[in-house]
């Protein structure tokens, strides 16, 4: 929105949200390391080039070009409202999610709560160790990130508050059905967070199925009962419930049901795989038909600096003659952080020899992210609480 000129373009945002976060570095507000006003930018500080309405788009009337809308107040985003729980009964009751401030507070309230009801005097042994017993679901970058980071706040900042041998209760374990953890990273980094988090404490149990979801246990198949005090969900996102609404009318891919856009971003019409004119779609609800690319920041980010600027040139050449390039991924590679001022960089796609691990690969991965903040607010708060 930021590159687009309001000279040429009536620009109107609609959002139940009125603010944008910066999700990289959400797992670090949910234990204090960052505040929560650290990542984000209120969307109306940009208002000069746009227009901005709190609401929740219900539908969109593409033949009209008209879009339906139902006026949004009191809490922003329901919890769990996109995230993945596959249909595993009471996942959305009683699990916390990872995907917006509103969730990281929730995360960071609970964990408090665990630690002062494990300290009140007279509760039997095995309740407190029930409370202390952080239970992450999914291995891969959010699950690690907020692993690490829960663990860097036990050993560094709860050691300080609380008595020693109430934090020495705590215990963790990340669950996750794939047979290893960070699957889309090169299996050396892998590897390597693997040993770095056993040595740590946290136990990693993959190839691990979750059949149900109590307020305070979840079932693991061929486990049984496993007590917690705390439970993130870290499996990914599902998407929105808008896609359900303009289900008849846009193609959806078959395998992740997202909507369908061709190589220029422009969205597809269910039945005959037609362009809907000046209908654009990106980020985690859209993918390019023959070219599926990850759900990422980074191809979101990529596929809307390549929009800003075919909308912009269309604005300027009245008559569209001039033909655009289908948009083209860079891959820049991942980046995870482990924790204890370590983190992984996997730049494998780039060259097989493009890989980092450790405290180098900690100082890049603040640095690149720093970068990639929205304002420089943002950018003098981070370092400043880091």
């Amino acid at each position: 929105m930021r590159e687009l000129k309001k000279s040429n373009y009536n620009v109107t945002m609609i959002s139940p949200r009125n603010h944008f976060v910066f999700t990289p570095l959400l797992a670090s507000t949910s234990v204090g390391t960052l505040e929560f006003r650290c990542i984000t930018e209120p969307v109306r500080n940009d208002s000069r080039n746009h227009s901005y309405y709190q609401a929740q788009c219900n539908d969109i009337d593409f033949k009209n070009q008209r879009v339906h809308c139902t006026s949004w107040i009191g809490e922003i985003i329901a919890v769990g409202s996109h995230c993945n729980t596959f249909n595993i009964p009471g996942v959305d009751e009683h699990a916390h999610f990872l995907k917006d401030i509103n969730d990281a507070r929730r995360i960071r309230k609970r964990i408090i709560e665990c630690f002062e009801e494990a300290s009140r005097p007279g509760l039997p042994e095995k309740t407190k160790n029930d409370l202390l017993h952080f239970v992450v679901v999914g291995g891969g970058p959010t699950g690690i990130e907020f692993s690490a980071e829960l663990c860097d706040f036990i050993s560094k900042d709860a050691i300080r508050t609380y008595p020693e041998d109430l934090v020495s209760r705590v215990r963790m374990t990340l669950y996750d059905v794939a047979p290893q953890i960070l699957g889309s990273f090169d299996s050396q980094l892998s590897e390597y967070a693997h040993k770095k988090f056993k040595h740590k404490g946290i136990e990693i149990k993959t190839k691990r199925f979750v059949d149900q979801v109590q307020a305070d246990h979840l079932v693991i198949r061929d486990e049984g009962k496993v007590p917690y005090g705390l439970l993130v969900w870290a499996t990914g996102l599902t998407p929105s419930p808008l896609i359900d609404t303009l289900a008849d009318r846009v193609a959806l891919d078959a395998g992740n049901q997202r909507m369908m856009t061709d190589g220029k971003l422009q969205l597809l019409e269910k039945d005959n795989l037609e362009t809907l004119q000046n209908v654009y779609a990106l980020g985690d609800c859209a993918t390019i038909d023959d070219y599926d690319l990850p759900a990422t920041a980074q191809v979101a980010t990529q596929k809307a600096s390549y929009l800003a600027k075919v909308v912009l040139t269309e604005g300027n050449n009245k008559t569209k003659t001039t033909p655009h390039n289908n948009f083209m991924f860079k891959n820049r590679g991942k980046m995870v952080f482990i924790g204890s001022s370590e983190a992984l960089i996997d730049m494998s796609s780039v060259h097989e020899l493009a890989k980092q691990s450790g405290r180098l690969a900690w100082c890049l991965w603040r640095s690149a992210y720093l970068g990639m903040t929205f304002s420089i607010r943002n950018r003098m708060l981070i370092p400043y609480h880091w």
